[in-house]
């Protein structure tokens, strides 16, 4: 296992910008992930480690080298694609072991690592078949196969399991995080799937328009979101929005229509003024329904719908102007109707600047 080291990277095709000033330290055996919407630039920047794509400025060093100018085939890694990419002419066991073949492995060496693979994938009884005669979870278990075969310092993903139904890819999910623990390998691994990204990871780089909005443990991302964008994209479902302004008496407080909240705890990130206008930030999971009306910390809220999810229902309700999300337990929310009093959780608030979007 290696390290990998993006210190300012820029990349532009034309006038768009794909990749702007990126650093990224990805220690050696992390699990990190390149998390973000269509066009954000994160499959560019995989290309890049990968040696796929050029850069305009910055240095790529993987275990400490600097590969910034060196062939796909001397970065020391290996890559899975969306697409599988498999020959479907080949039998599992010679798509497997092309790649050895072609660098003049030995063939006793290629065959141990064929054995040793297969097993740890547990498609050791599917070698004579082709492609075409493979499931989609089986045809992903020979790609993640091929680059394993490798045993390169760094292994790169490309979303390889968005092509996978629901079920599939929660199994491959549980595959990769096992894969990962016994192996201790460095991955990168792109995704727009912000599930898949909070189940595999160890750091996640959340990334908006070539940039990278945040990059943190799973935990702190969730919990301390660093700017209006992570918070917004990391969680399912969305965190829950409110205007506000920051209210100096005997403690911190913040305002939400006529309603005021203490926050005697949060930490705050700078000094700000009295009377200061904020985003209000609180995941569904910290809004529920009031044991005592009478509480500080309750609002009463119309109810407008419930949204049945499982194992949860996720209740939609308004307030001074504001349609906020509460998790419910279906038993709950089955008895809740018309104007009922509901609890907001202030301790695990999160404030924003509404102009830079920046937590405060």
């Amino acid at each position: 296992m290696s390290a990998v080291s993006v210190s300012g990277v820029c990349k532009s095709f034309g006038p768009l910008k794909a990749l702007q000033e990126i650093n990224l330290p990805i220690e050696a055996g992390e699990f990190t992930v390149l998390l973000g919407p269509s066009g954000c630039g994160k499959s560019t920047l995989l290309n890049a480690i990968a040696g796929l794509v050029g850069i305009d400025k910055g240095v790529i060093a993987i275990d400490g080298e600097d590969v910034t100018d060196r062939e796909p085939s001397q970065r020391g890694i290996a890559m899975v694609f969306q697409s599988y990419a498999l020959y479907p002419t080949m039998s599992v066991r010679k798509n497997l072991s092309f790649g050895l073949r072609v660098r003049s492995v030995p063939k006793a060496e290629v065959a141990r690592r064929v054995e040793w693979v297969t097993k740890l994938l547990q498609i050791d009884g599917l070698l004579d078949r082709r492609p075409s005669q493979l499931s989609g979870g089986q045809r992903q278990r020979v790609a993640i196969g091929r680059a394993l075969v490798q045993k390169a310092k760094v292994f790169l993903f490309d979303e390889p399991l968005s092509n996978l139904d629901a079920k599939l890819r929660t199994e491959m999910r549980v595959e990769l995080k096992r894969l990962h623990q016994e192996l201790n390998a460095t991955v990168v691994y792109v995704t727009h799937d912000q599930i898949e990204a909070m189940t595999l990871a160890t750091r996640i780089a959340v990334m908006r328009a070539g940039r990278i909005e945040q990059y943190a443990t799973p935990d702190e991302l969730y919990e301390q979101p660093a700017t209006l964008f992570v918070a917004g994209f990391v969680g399912s479902p969305a965190m829950n929005f409110m205007p506000g302004r920051l209210v100096a008496e005997r403690a911190p407080a913040v305002q939400i229509g006529a309603d005021r909240f203490a926050i005697p705890r949060y930490p705050f990130r700078a000094t700000l003024a009295p009377g200061q206008e904020v985003v209000v930030g609180l995941r569904p999971e910290h809004i529920g329904l009031a044991q005592d009306p009478a509480d500080a910390h309750t609002v009463l809220a119309d109810t407008l719908f419930m949204e049945p999810m499982g194992a949860d229902t996720l209740g939609w309700f308004q307030f001074a102007g504001n349609r906020v999300s509460a998790r419910l337990t279906p038993q709950t929310a089955r008895r809740v109707g018309g104007q009922v009093p509901l609890s907001l959780l202030t301790e695990h608030v999160s404030l924003f600047d509404p102009s830079s979007g920046a937590r405060l």
